[in-house]
């Protein structure tokens, strides 16, 4: 299983990725070994995050959600929000 994700960074920018270990990329972010983007903005928290199949799939959308504006992928965590509480 794959997952598509959206961080906050702690300047309040987003940042999208993927994974098959949402709990693992996570930390790897907030501790700054995550990737270039989040090492220098910090990772603040798991906004968003949906399954995929497999790889291909999840590296698909991402490049799909990566394209939108940021208004776009706002309105798409928030129609997410009831699968977030837990998280």
């Amino acid at each position: 299983m794959w997952f598509v994700y959206m961080l906050r960074c702690k300047n309040g920018a987003l940042y999208t990725g993927i994974t098959n270990d949402i709990q693992r990329r996570f930390k790897e972010h907030a501790s700054g070994k995550g990737g270039h983007f989040t090492k220098s903005f910090g990772a603040e928290k798991v906004l968003f995050f949906e399954e995929h199949a497999n790889r291909s799939s999840a590296l698909k959308r991402e490049i799909q959600i990566k394209t939108w504006p940021r208004n776009k992928k706002l309105d798409l965590i928030s129609k997410d929000k009831p699968l977030l509480k837990g998280a």
